[in-house]
């Protein structure tokens, strides 16, 4: 039997002032899955993202990541932590919160070299991720100016050049144009088929549908409203209206009133059911 990348067992996770940034969390990642977890702002996507980095942890409840529990005891520990750090890695929905080094080219070594690898070895991975991504361009640029898809390019190489077996992505598609959209698309069917686990929070209805095999979405309470396939959940209209991923709006023709269902998130095509999206 395959061991899951991630279980979540009744995780709950609440802020010092006593808020709920989650709550009874039941959730298991299986190894090659693209999963998005969709919801409002608010809602709790990027907080359930950052504790699969354990960069956050349950206030309740507990996570396995490959069987192992994942607490802040066991990233002290330094074997654990390497290998952890060496299967995942997390794209930030700000590249600039990511970006730090004085070029592209540190960038991308930084994390390799974090990992103890030889300087051949990060020299490979460094060139095969730039010329893949097509930011060989770049490798002598400071990242602060760069645009925003370049920066975005440069994140996700950065995390690459670590070889994760696991990509946490948040709000992947903010900020992009629709050229970068489409290449980040074409990225993750990439993953996709080469088999590594994709988590990706995103309010962006149309990404997830487009780039992920299940949909977790959140509700406002902090909680999961539903889990299926994008054709099961996005169905489900009356539960998206009640989550606050889709609000109705009504016009008159005459003295006939209309309502139509919209999408939040940007760049899809009018639906059945007249969803439009806002970018």
């Amino acid at each position: 039997m395959t061991t899951p990348d991630f279980v979540l067992r009744a995780v709950g996770h609440a802020y010092r002032s006593g808020g709920a940034a989650l709550s009874g969390i039941d959730l298991t990642v299986e190894p090659g899955q693209h999963v998005a977890v969709v919801g409002a702002n608010g809602s709790g996507k990027s907080t359930l993202l950052k504790m699969l980095d354990g960069l956050v942890f349950p206030t309740e409840g507990e996570i396995l990541a490959f069987g192992a529990p994942l607490t802040e005891d066991a990233l002290e520990d330094p074997a654990f932590r390497r290998d952890f750090r060496s299967r995942v890695g997390f794209v930030f929905q700000d590249a600039d919160v990511q970006l730090f080094c004085a070029s592209v080219l540190d960038e991308l070594a930084f994390g390799p070299l974090q990992l103890g690898l030889a300087e051949d070895e990060v020299r490979r991975r460094v060139g095969d991720v730039a010329e893949h991504l097509r930011i060989e361009k770049l490798l002598d640029r400071p990242p602060y100016s760069l645009s925003g898809g370049e920066k975005k390019r440069v994140a996700i190489a950065s995390v690459i050049t670590m070889e994760p077996r696991v990509l946490l992505l948040d709000e992947p598609t903010s900020a992009l144009d629709p050229r970068s959209q489409v290449w980040l698309l074409d990225v993750l069917d990439e993953w996709k088929r080469e088999g590594r686990t994709v988590v990706m929070a995103t309010h962006d209805l149309s990404a997830a549908a487009e780039a992920a095999d299940r949909l977790v979405v959140l509700s406002e309470d902090h909680a999961v409203a539903t889990d299926g396939t994008p054709e099961e959940v996005l169905t489900q209209r009356d539960l998206l209206l009640s989550v606050n991923l889709i609000h109705e709006h009504t016009h008159r023709h005459a003295s006939t009133a209309h309502r139509h269902a919209h999408a939040h998130g940007p760049g899809a095509d009018p639906d059945e059911t007249h969803g439009h999206r806002h970018g």
